[in-house]
């Protein structure tokens, strides 16, 4: 008799992302097994995953659930309709119009405690279109929160209640876990609270691509997920992924799956990014991004012939940025970077997770393989405007509106242009400079009559001057001078 065993159904919430088609193999109940030594014959049914029975579910589940909480949203999405009036075709020739729409909009998901005086994480995607935004605790009581920031690049946001004395769950180390490790899954499914469900970490550093940079400073996403078979559904999101102690791992946020359900795997986001990212939020409002300042390659086949290396791992690095961090801590290109901080890097979501782990100004100990020799390098970490101070969420603002990332002229740039100092517009983005036709490189010497000596001095100028029109003066490194007016 052979009986076939279904898998998990699993899926997020609000945000409940279906990234793709993934097939999934069915464990199976094992043949009856006949032991010689007992009188009768007995059918013996095990899961191919069959739990570990010396592992206590229960502890760990009495630790974790009163620290998750149900979130509720409410919000109003505007959208576009466009259509053809041949009325209006008729008396105006064109019949064509736009009419915009607002629609009322509810969403729920879930969320942990991670401090006793109400300061809750969750995914971006939960509440990105709330309006407003309820948060209710397992004992039922029902509490308005405060969103205190976000960031779209990990899919995380924080939030806070008024209350203390709450039930928070530890937030353990993510490096630590280790594939084929029991985890529990806590959220809120189809709205049925405090639900638990149980399964193992399937894979570690998982890059899905489903999530978007910032299309206004350039910072990049990062995905490096924790992959695992613990059955979610619609709700799940933002709710914890625990280890058997009890401790925060990750952060449950999207599936994959054909169905928009459970089909076998979710994804996490790892908890040292988590602590990392809601640190910030809570500290300056915006995320502090550290970078490394180096272009990479993942090492295939192709890649170690080509360099003369048998060892795949490690990630191989293509380009150094100028004046970025690697490059002032001596590492070259062909160099391959093996680990950060003891922590092994195979690839470069590996890299780039590990990274965005540190702030701006945090020392961290790269080892790379050079010429068939191990080496280690102290790297000094510098934010996107290359330098190691503190961006604030101000001047974030400002740079969206901007549309540009700024860097330090050149001391060779500053001689041949007779220049004594200035801002350079390194990259654009969709914004005010975009718009007034600047191009990259230009170098901002003035705004208005007042002169600019560095990046921070430009940013503090033009925060003095929020919702007036400016004059950029500036000449481009082939010394081209240019003159600009920007609105702010």
């Amino acid at each position: 008799m052979k009986n076939l065993f279904g898998g998990f159904l699993m899926a997020l919430l609000g945000g409940a992302v279906s990234v793709g088609i993934y097939k999934y193999t069915e464990p199976q109940y094992l043949p009856q097994q006949i032991e010689e030594k007992l009188e009768k014959p007995t059918l013996v049914n095990l899961l191919a995953t069959e739990p570990d029975a010396n592992v206590d579910y229960t502890t760990a589940a009495e630790l974790t659930i009163n620290g998750v909480v149900h979130v509720k949203t409410e919000g109003i999405v505007e959208y576009n309709q466009q259509g053809f009036d041949p009325l209006r075709q008729f008396f105006y020739g064109d019949g064509s119009f736009n009419q915009k729409f607002r629609q009322p909009v509810k969403g729920a998901g879930s969320g942990v405690i991670i401090s006793e005086d109400g300061y809750i994480v969750t995914n971006n995607h939960v509440i990105e279109k709330a309006d407003q935004i309820k948060i209710t605790l397992n004992n039922k009581k029902t509490y308005d929160a405060e969103l205190i920031g976000t960031d779209p690049t990990t899919d995380l946001a924080l939030l806070k209640i008024e209350e203390t004395g709450l039930h928070n769950i530890t937030i353990g180390n993510s490096d630590k876990i280790k594939v084929g490790e029991w985890v529990l899954a806590v959220g809120n499914p189809f709205n049925l609270t405090s639900t638990v469900t149980a399964g193992i970490v399937s894979a570690k550093g998982r890059d899905i691509d489903i999530l978007s940079g910032d299309p206004f400073t350039g910072s990049s996403s990062i995905e490096s997920f924790i992959q695992t078979d613990a059955a979610v559904n619609p709700g799940n999101s933002g709710g914890a992924l625990v280890n058997t102690r009890g401790e925060l791992i990750g952060i449950n946020a999207a599936i994959k799956s054909n169905t928009g359900s459970f089909a076998g795997y979710s994804f996490a986001i790892p908890a040292n990014i988590v602590r990392k990212v809601v640190g910030d939020l809570k500290d300056f409002g915006m995320v502090q991004r550290a970078y490394i300042g180096v272009q990479i390659k993942n090492i295939n086949e192709t890649l170690a012939e080509e360099i003369g290396v048998e060892d795949l791992n490690g990630v191989y690095v293509e380009k150094l940025m100028e004046k970025g961090s690697a490059k002032d801590a001596g590492i070259k290109e062909g160099d391959i970077i093996k680990k950060v901080e003891g922590i092994e890097i195979n690839s470069s979501t590996e890299l780039q997770a590990k990274v965005g782990e540190y702030r701006p100004g945090d020392k961290i100990t790269v080892e790379l393989e050079r010429d068939g020799e191990i080496l280690k390098k102290q790297v000094l970490l510098k934010n996107m405007e290359g330098s190691t101070a503190i961006i604030k969420d101000s001047d974030n603002k400002l740079l969206k509106t901007l549309g540009a990332k700024f860097s330090e002229v050149d001391k060779e740039v500053k001689k041949e242009l007779k220049l004594e100092g200035g801002a350079q517009v390194e990259s654009l983005f969709p914004g005010k400079l975009k718009s007034a036709n600047i191009g990259e490189g230009f170098i901002i010497t003035k705004v208005d009559k007042d002169e600019v000596k560095n990046v921070e001095e430009l940013l503090e100028i033009l925060s003095q001057k929020k919702d007036e029109g400016v004059l950029l003066q500036g000449v481009y490194p082939n010394g081209r001078k240019a003159y600009y007016g920007v609105g702010l």
